[in-house]
């Protein structure tokens, strides 16, 4: 591990000098790419330095422990000793978990898509409360979340909700959402009383850039139609509604949220472009399916991760096996804890990963 501390360190020292070079400052794309990769590296540089720093310490406490004949400053040096040894100890580890590659996509915006599943007019109602949750969880974290296509039942739910949610470090956030959420509750539609369970899946897609992903304009065939739902005379009376469907791959995405048709398009192509961008990185990350199934994202999006039980005031993540009874405040918008536990999950599985 000091070796490659060492190599980071004089990568580290290198970057900060050519961020200096005038030649360097005068091109932003490069001076962009390089303050990045500098910011990056920052806080590994600081934690081996402040490694080094304690190795030095325990070196120095050692000498005087072995060289006084004070019994009560050798006592002092011995136990001093003992604590530079945890604390060094805890560091390493710190600096492992540095170490583990960033997911180059943590950083991006994302769309992130809802839709009713099995439990009909109860699972719509189940999907609109995670869009709530999700618009909420935004507001907290001072990101922008935007409509960027629906479809509504005529209860107040959702048979589908695309959002645009940008802002820091939004996909490094979300990325643990995608898969089947459950809700055990006594429907609204259920004069018996009796406890359905319904469900909704939830899809979380880095937004991908136009560099990223190659659409070839000859292969997508778009139409326009008039919207439908909620939306007042003109957007359900002028065609301004689009449907595009990208040929090779057979994705087709929609959307009918705003007045321009221009405006629709703009969305629809980010949707799609999202779609191919994620169906890309799975299909290159196919060959390493397996040792995803031992993190904490599975690539199955069928896969049950959450519960959300209103009798006993608990939410479940079914990955990690934790639980919270606060159910109210998470669909307030109040999952850091959650988001929080399953960073550290999904940290730990990719150290013991990096370390077999």
């Amino acid at each position: 591990m000091k070796e490659r501390l060492e190599k980071i360190k004089a990568r580290y020292e290198e970057l900060t000098h050519l961020l200096s070079d005038p030649s360097v400052i005068s091109n932003q794309d490069k001076f962009r790419e390089l303050s990045k990769e500098h910011n990056e590296l920052s806080a590994v540089v600081r934690a081996y330095d402040e490694l080094l720093n304690m190795e030095k310490s325990l070196k120095d406490t050692r000498e005087v422990a072995d060289s006084t004949d004070e019994a009560d400053l050798r006592h002092l040096a011995r136990q001093e000793t003992v604590d530079l040894e945890s604390k060094i100890a805890q560091k390493e580890e710190s600096i492992k978990s540095l170490l583990i590659p960033r997911d180059p996509n943590d950083g991006k915006d994302v769309i992130l898509e809802i839709r009713s599943g099995t439990g009909g007019e109860e699972a719509a109602l189940f999907a609109a409360d995670l869009y709530r949750m999700y618009t909420r969880l935004a507001d907290n974290r001072g990101w922008k979340a935007e409509v960027l296509d629906f479809n509504e039942t005529g209860i107040g739910g959702f048979k589908e909700v695309v959002l645009g949610i940008s802002g820091k470090d939004v996909y490094g956030n979300l990325k643990y959402e995608s898969g089947v959420h459950r809700v055990q509750r006594v429907p609204a539609t259920e004069a018996s009383g009796r406890i359905h369970t319904s469900a909704a899946s939830v899809v979380v897609l880095p937004e991908a850039e136009d560099v990223e992903v190659n659409i070839n304009p000859d292969e997508l065939r778009i139409d326009v139609y008039r919207a439908g739902g909620h939306g007042g005379q003109n957007v359900n009376k002028v065609e301004t509604a689009i449907r595009i469907t990208h040929i090779p791959t057979g994705i087709v995405v929609q959307c009918q949220d705003e007045r321009s048709q221009f405006k629709n398009k703009q969305k629809a192509m980010k949707i799609l472009r999202a779609r191919l961008y994620d169906q890309m990185v799975r299909e290159r990350d196919s060959e390493i399916a397996a040792k995803r199934k031992t993190m904490v994202r599975s690539g199955d999006r069928s896969d049950k991760i959450r519960t959300y039980n209103f009798p006993q005031n608990r939410v479940t993540d079914h990955r990690i096996n934790y639980t919270i009874y606060d159910l109210h405040a998470v669909l307030d918008g109040s999952l850091d804890e959650l988001l929080e536990q399953l960073k550290l999950a999904e940290r730990g599985a990719l150290l013991e990963t990096s370390q077999k």
